[in-house]
């Protein structure tokens, strides 16, 4: 089966990785690697999500001429027993639509079931936090002026054509704080050079782009939809916040500084600020390996905010517990963070947002379970049946672990 990245691209993901990932633009045609998008999101899928499926803000906006639609050309409430007042009002969104406007479905990877999957594929790619919106444009108009993002796009034609102009970043690799609009006159400017790609997506058509790249799209005679998969990328710059954030738990970085400081004075100020900064090398060049784990709790953290796992569902789950025995296999989340600590005679299985204590003879069935690989109740590591089946009971309330017919591995 092929992965969720090499349907977005025409290369081997090491060339891609090599030369196009934060580098480089890169187009693939449909033709090279046949293939289409239309079973992420078709014009019906459109037109499901719009009128069945009760969406709302933000899962939806709407943009013309290059600038955002006021809600309430497109929002409404829903009537009786759905009376919030940010749900779409489909009729709304028609007429803005044949009016020029572009329908924007924001967080497709949240509510539509193939983009879900096709998500966290990407994720498990990447190993990068990625999203999905989709952008359905009518004919002969463009949504948004010249700009660039802040992440990483892999821009997917799933219906119509759209022509594409993609210029030099005027700003390379821009961070989360760092908008385009800060750059707007650098930005209209690069506009009158000639492109790196001008060209039209055809439907199965993908576009690599890496954030910081200036582009602008059009759609042509037929409406166009895309999907835009963005990727928000780690960077050096969140690796070295974490390790500064950890520099407040040793003593001598939050020593206070001798009295009489004068911080309107500039030159003073810069030598203070040399003294801190070879301060921290040096515990950095002599840093433990606390040091070391913390940082490194601290991004897998940061990355288990910013992804989900696979969700759980509910009342298969306790089915599952009512029906558990000894044959009984299960996995980890697929996605789950989890982290196992050893203390006393307690061992806890750590995860984003709590942990959870068992007796230390657990540890190696624990271990066993967080790999990733299916476990069958009766057979895990250090414990007999009975207690196996009260693990996995447990882990399966705490949504850990999720039912699994797959056949276990023999050791």
């Amino acid at each position: 089966m092929m992965s969720s990245l090499s349907r977005c691209i025409a290369v081997d993901a090491e060339v891609f990785a090599r030369e196009h990932w934060g580098r480089q633009p890169l187009l693939s045609r449909s033709d090279t690697l046949p293939r289409d998008f239309d079973d992420l999101l078709s014009p019906h899928s459109v037109d499901e999500l719009i009128s069945e499926r009760g969406v709302r803000a933000p899962f939806i906006r709407m943009a013309k001429e290059g600038g955002l639609v006021g809600k309430d050309c497109y929002l409404g409430p829903a009537g009786f027993g759905a009376e919030m007042p940010d749900q779409v009002d489909s009729a709304k969104v028609l007429a803005q639509f044949a009016a020029g406007a572009t329908i924007v479905l924001q967080g497709l990877h949240r509510l539509w079931p193939p983009m879900i999957e096709f998500v966290r594929g990407m994720v498990d790619d990447l190993g990068h936090p990625v999203q999905a919106n989709a952008y359905i444009t009518p004919p002969a108009n463009r949504g948004f002026d010249p700009h660039y993002d802040v992440h990483d796009v892999f821009v997917l034609q799933t219906s119509g054509r759209k022509h594409w102009r993609v210029h030099e970043p005027v700003h390379r690799d821009p961070l989360p704080t760092q908008p385009w609009t800060d750059h707007r006159d650098a930005i209209t400017a690069r506009g009158d050079d000639r492109p790196v790609i001008d060209t039209v997506l055809e439907p199965g058509d993908a576009l690599y782009l890496p954030r910081g790249w200036v582009h602008s799209a059009e759609a042509l005679g037929d409406t166009s939809i895309h999907l835009t998969i963005g990727v928000s990328a780690v960077t050096t710059y969140d690796l070295v916040r974490a390790v500064m954030d950890q520099l407040g738990n040793v003593e001598s970085m939050r020593a206070s500084l001798p009295m009489g400081n004068d911080f309107t004075d500039r030159d003073e100020t810069a030598a203070q600020a040399t003294k801190a900064i070879a301060a921290a090398i040096d515990v950095l060049q002599n840093g433990t390996t606390d040091l070391a784990e913390g940082v490194a709790s601290r991004m897998s953290a940061v990355h288990a905010e910013r992804t989900r796992p696979d969700a759980v569902r509910p009342l298969a789950t306790l089915r599952a517990v009512d029906a558990l025995d000894e044959h009984t296999v299960v996995r980890r989340r697929h996605g789950m963070v989890t982290e196992i600590r050893r203390s006393a005679e307690r061992t806890e299985i750590r995860l984003a947002d709590r942990s959870i204590s068992f007796p230390d003879h657990c540890t190696a069935a624990l271990e066993a379970v967080v790999s990733g690989d299916g476990v069958a109740a009766g057979r895990l590591p250090e414990l007999d049946t009975a207690d196996g089946l009260v693990l996995i009971r447990r882990l399966l309330r705490e949504g850990v672990v999720v039912p699994d017919d797959r056949p276990v591995r023999d050791e």
